[in-house]
Formats: C-alpha cells, structure tokens, sequence
C-alpha cells in the first residue's frame, strides 16, 4: 500500500472517530517518512480527542512554529487553545489567519467569539 493510501486510511479513521485505529496507520506513515507534515497533524488531533490535552497543545505548537503559513495547523492550534481556556493566544492565531486569509469561514467563525 502507498503511503498516500495509509495515510488516507488514518485521516478516515480519525473522521470516524476510531482514534487507535487512526494512530496505527499515521505510526506507519510516520515510519516510513517522520517528516509527513500530515500525519504528524492529524496525531496532535489525536491527542487531543483523547484527553491529552499537553500532549496536543505541545504537538501544535511545534508544528505550527515550524510550519508558520499552514492555516490549518494554526486553526487547530487556536481551537485547542480555545478549549483549554488560552482565548488570548487563541484570538491572537485567529487574528494571524484572517489578516492571511480574510475569508477563512471557520476562523472568521470562531473570531465572533474574541
């Protein structure tokens, strides 16, 4: 199987809702390239859905510093932020993505809530 393929079965998984399921499959994407920005995003979710809340905010927080214009890893870094009562750093990334992306739906979303 590709590593595409993997992948695509644990980004699946993970819509699903079968979280160990999902980790399996992003661990051997992981393996065969621990550089896949992808898998290593959808892991931080991960963490997150299971309560490993560090855990995701840490796995975020790297990859949105070393991935400064992917939206999405900074949209995702701000939702848990936003959970884990962090609204001034949560604002803040919102705020960085529309000046991006004035028209980004969820983020102007979430905004109305800063």
């Amino acid at each position: 199987m590709h590593i595409d393929e993997i992948y695509q079965r644990g980004f699946q998984f993970r819509c699903d809702g079968r979280y160990a399921e999902s980790r399996v499959e992003l661990q051997k994407v992981l393996a065969l390239d621990p550089t896949h920005l992808n898998a290593r995003h959808q892991m931080g979710l991960i963490q997150g859905f299971e309560g490993d809340f560090d855990g995701s905010l840490a796995t975020l927080t790297q990859l949105a510093a070393q991935n400064p214009t992917n939206l999405d890893i900074k949209y995702d870094l701000a939702m848990t932020q936003m959970m884990l009562g962090m609204y001034e750093e949560a604002c803040a990334l919102l705020n960085q993505i529309l000046a991006v992306n004035p028209l980004h739906e969820k983020a102007l979303q979430q905004a109305a809530y800063c």
